[in-house]
This record gives structure tokens, C-alpha cells and sequence, in this order.
């Protein structure tokens, strides 16, 4: 039988005394710094605009404008009166871990029922605080005493021109519900640990009450340690 040859180990290349070796660069650390609020855009150049659909909730335009920049394009947009959402808080058993107002209803859009926060659309003109309270009395029956605005968003500016105000409320009274009659809503408090373990197991999937929880949540804790 003919004899295997031996396969040959590969050897380490051998360093000269006193020589050094030569390390890849290193990636440098860069601290990040604070995002500033955007600075106001130059404005736009709207050449046309086009009502392509009128519904009781919102239109759609088709817009051919100069965008800032000089680039010339055509947009088909949303236009919304814009939305209330509303997080209301009864902390009177507990700071820390407060319960708030969630609810379950049905969105077709969606093909399922979805935990929320209360939240509706502003009529045309309505003052953005006065719609929260109404919104809220709408859907829950409770009033508040005091309110405090959070935060203010757009959900999907990329073709949808509605803004989205966030409002605290707090001091609950209850009071009974009169949604409109196409609402069919489930509504009940739950503590806020629990909200932020729905979170994390992907049982809230909707947007606006993400985005609100987890600001609350991250200014309350914020406040705690100070």
C-alpha cells in the first residue's frame, strides 16, 4: 500500500527579538452628543394641489410642489385636523408605580383588537387641550384636575399630515361613558409595572400608547432619582 504523506502544521511566523508588531487600528469612541430641536426648514414652493379623496375623516391631496432644496416633486398626503391622546393617571395608592387608563377595542385596519390609550380626533378649530377632556369623558366617563401636555408627534409624516398632542391627566373623577356609536370600547386601570411588562412581551402594539408609556415612564423615573 502506498505510504500517506503527512500533512505539514502550519508554523506561527516567528517575531524578530526587539521588533514590534503592528495592531489594527482601533475604532475611536465617539461620544454622542444631544440632538438640538430641528431648525425651521426653508419653505416650501406649493405649485399645485389636488383633492383626490374627501372622506368624514380626512382628505387626500396630490401635491406637486418645490421642495426646500430646489428638488421638484409630486406628494400624495393625508391632511387630519390632528389627534388627541390622553394618559390618565390615578396615582393616589401609589407614585411609583401609578395605574393608568388602557383600552381594548377593536381596529379593523389592524384586523384585531388592540390595548390603547384613550384618544380621538380634533374637530376643526377645537383647542387641543379641550378636545383631550372631551376625549376622554367620551370614552371612560372620567374627568380630570389637572392636565399637563407631554408631548407632541407625527406617527408617519412621510404621507400623513396628522400631529398627534400627548396630555397628562390627573386627579380622576368618575363619571359615566358616552362613546359615539360606532365605538364599542372596554376600558380598566392597570398599573403602570404591568402596562411596561405588556410592553415588553408585545401584547401593545399600537403606536401612540408605546411611544406615551414609555416617555411617562422614563420622565417618572427620572424624577425618582433626582
Amino acid at each position: 500500500m502506498p505510504k500517506q504523506e503527512k500533512t505539514a502544521k502550519p508554523r506561527k511566523p516567528k517575531v524578530a527579538k526587539g521588533a514590534k508588531t503592528k495592531k489594527g487600528p482601533k475604532a475611536k469612541a465617539k461620544t454622542a452628543k444631544a440632538l438640538k430641536p430641528a431648525a425651521p426648514a426653508e419653505a416650501e414652493q406649493l405649485l399645485s394641489s389636488e383633492v383626490v379623496f374627501q372622506g368624514s375623516l380626512f382628505r387626500v391631496l396630490r401635491d406637486k410642489l418645490i421642495e426646500p432644496g430646489g428638488r421638484e416633486s409630486e406628494r400624495d398626503i393625508i391632511r387630519h385636523n390632528g389627534s388627541v391622546v390622553i394618559l390618565a393617571i390615578d396615582s393616589s395608592k401609589s407614585k411609583k408605580d401609578p395605574w393608568i387608563v388602557v383600552e381594548r377595542q377593536y381596529r379593523h385596519a389592524a384586523g384585531q383588537f388592540l390595548w390603547e390609550l384613550p384618544a380621538g380626533k380634533l374637530d376643526a378649530g377645537e383647542d387641543a387641550l379641550a378636545g383631550a377632556q372631551r376625549e376622554l369623558a367620551e370614552e371612560t366617563g372620567y374627568s380630570a384636575k389637572k392636565w399637563k401636555p407631554l408631548a407632541e408627534y407625527y406617527p408617519s409624516p412621510g404621507f400623513l399630515g396628522e400631529s398627534m398632542r400627548v396630555f397628562v391627566a390627573e386627579g380622576l373623577v368618575a363619571g359615566d361613558a358616552h362613546p359615539e356609536d360606532d365605538e364599542q370600547i372596554e376600558f380598566r386601570l392597570v398599573k403602570l409595572s404591568e402596562v411596561l411588562r405588556m410592553i415588553e412581551k408585545g401584547a401593545i402594539l399600537d403606536g401612540k400608547t408605546l411611544s406615551s408609556i414609555l416617555l411617562y415612564a422614563r420622565i417618572n423615573a427620572g424624577k425618582r432619582k433626582k
